[in-house]
């Protein structure tokens, strides 16, 4: 009968033993950093603005085209007076992270006024065109030239306006 006990007890901690293995598992487990860098965010800072000079209106339409490196062309019914002139693009520039790329954002269209007097300015474009990388300062230089249309006999003054440029990280 012992020898019965003893065999009725060994199978029995087999089992529990056996349930037991069975039971465990094979799991590992690591552990690993995280960060984050804040940077600061894009300044856009205007640096010159930009003038279509001094134009004649005649009789019939025109255009007044700004480049991107500042030079003046004319079309249709307008002169161009070189007298007093000071025509130039646009000159921003773009400061954030070093080497980070960012998208540029110019109008379609604006007007510009005078005493009621209205006139559209559009066909912006900017010398780096639609997205850019800062150089490894952090910085990059951004130059928006645009097309002026004027009317014929468009009345003289002083015509002023604005327009907006967004710059983003990419």
């Amino acid at each position: 009968m012992k020898k019965s006990i003893f065999i009725l007890a060994s199978l029995i901690a087999m089992i529990f033993v056996n349930v037991e293995l069975s039971a465990q598992t094979a799991t590992a487990s690591a552990t690993a950093n995280s960060s984050a860098r804040i940077v600061s965010p894009l300044e856009l800072i205007k640096e010159v603005d930009l003038a279509f000079g001094n134009i004649a209106a005649g009789p019939s339409a025109g255009t007044v085209t700004i480049a991107t490196d500042g030079s003046r062309t004319g079309n249709g019914g307008i002169t161009l007076i070189a007298a007093g002139n000071s025509n130039s693009a646009a000159t921003f520039v773009v400061v954030g992270y070093p080497n980070a790329t960012f998208t540029i954002d110019i109008p379609v269209s604006t007007t510009i006024e005078y005493n009621g007097n209205q006139m559209v300015v559009d066909n912006y474009v900017s010398d780096l065109g639609a997205s850019s990388v800062l150089d490894g300062i952090g910085e990059a230089t951004l130059n928006v030239g645009a097309t002026l249309n004027v009317a014929s006999n468009q009345q003289s003054g002083l015509y002023t306006g604005t327009f907006d440029v967004i710059v983003a990280y990419n």
